[in-house]
């Protein structure tokens, strides 16, 4: 089970070592403009290993639960699905459920545990690969993984190294855990914390914050929910921003700092790197005051 980027490479690695019985995705969604329907990239990823797909609006409806049973699944792995599973599903699978988690859990459980590391500093993330209980990403833990987090790193780029680490982590523990080599251990419940799902207005830039805070982010929301501001009453979408420790004129004021757009923040300013008017291409910063005359602090 998978949906995203995050779990194609699980569910190719999968592929090459067991046999897969059949994969199940989110059902194909409108996006863009024309709001045309678009495959999830898990189902790009089965056709192309021509394994069986299968998209409910619900898992745990009865119709689901009787097709699943049918195949007779020894193990269901999990990646990045975006549909809570039943005790009755998680029940099904001889040896039960295992996810695929992108944190070192127990912390940062919940539905975006990578643009939490970033936005609150940490200095590694990892995977953790748990046998999944009813609760939110509470079951035991069989194996985990770290990696430092770059001081560069965006959520996307963050995003692929974590799901390579994760279909190798999961593909050598599936093997140990059936063996019983491995024996699954509770989480530490005095350090439990929560990833809550992002929205895109969760995107809006306060500058009130220190520009620091606000430089993580830019990087934790790319590539989304993006980070914006507005100018001349238009959305201003910032793609990479820095934080310079040097006076601020004041929270929310547009200047500019060596050639670059910046705002003033509670804490310094945070240039404006990349960014993209509203309807437009992007530019760095240079392009952008090239072309935007009122841009203030000429």
């Amino acid at each position: 089970m998978g949906t995203p980027d995050f779990a194609v490479p699980v569910l190719e690695k999968l592929s090459k070592i067991f046999q897969i019985i059949g994969v199940i995705t989110q059902p194909d969604r409108p996006s863009g403009r024309g709001r045309k329907l678009v495959p999830p990239p898990v189902k790009g990823a089965a056709e192309a290993l021509n394994l069986g797909i299968f998209q409910p609006l619900d898992v745990n409806s009865q119709s689901s639960l009787d097709l699943i049973k049918s195949w007779n699944p020894d193990l269901i792995t999990v990646a990045a699905f975006g549909q809570i599973l039943s005790p009755n599903l998680l029940a099904l699978p001889h040896y039960g459920c295992l996810n695929v988690h992108a944190s070192l859990l127990p912390r940062w459980r919940g539905a975006s545990p990578i643009n939490a590391a970033i936005l609150h500093n940490d200095s590694v993330s990892g995977v953790t690969i748990i046998r999944m209980a009813e609760g939110l990403d509470d079951g035991p833990i069989l194996t985990q993984e770290s990696t430092p987090i770059q001081s560069h790193e965006t959520a996307g780029s963050l995003s692929e190294r974590l799901s390579a680490i994760g279909a190798d982590l999961l593909v050598k523990t599936i093997p140990l855990y059936i063996s019983g080599d491995i024996q699954p251990l509770s989480q530490d419940q005095s350090n439990i914390t929560y990833a809550h799902l992002l929205k895109r207005r969760d995107g809006l830039l306060d500058f009130n914050q220190a520009a620091e805070q606000l430089a993580r982010k830019v990087r934790a929301y790319s590539p989304w929910p993006g980070t914006y501001t507005y100018w001349n009453d238009q959305r201003l979408i910032i793609h990479r921003a820095q934080a310079i420790n040097v006076t601020s004129p004041g929270s929310g004021v547009f200047t500019r700092y060596e050639s670059l757009p910046a705002v003033g923040t509670g804490e310094g300013l945070l240039v404006l790197n990349i960014l993209q008017q509203a309807g437009k291409r992007k530019n760095t910063g240079k392009e952008f005051l090239h072309g935007s005359a009122d841009w203030p602090g000429a």
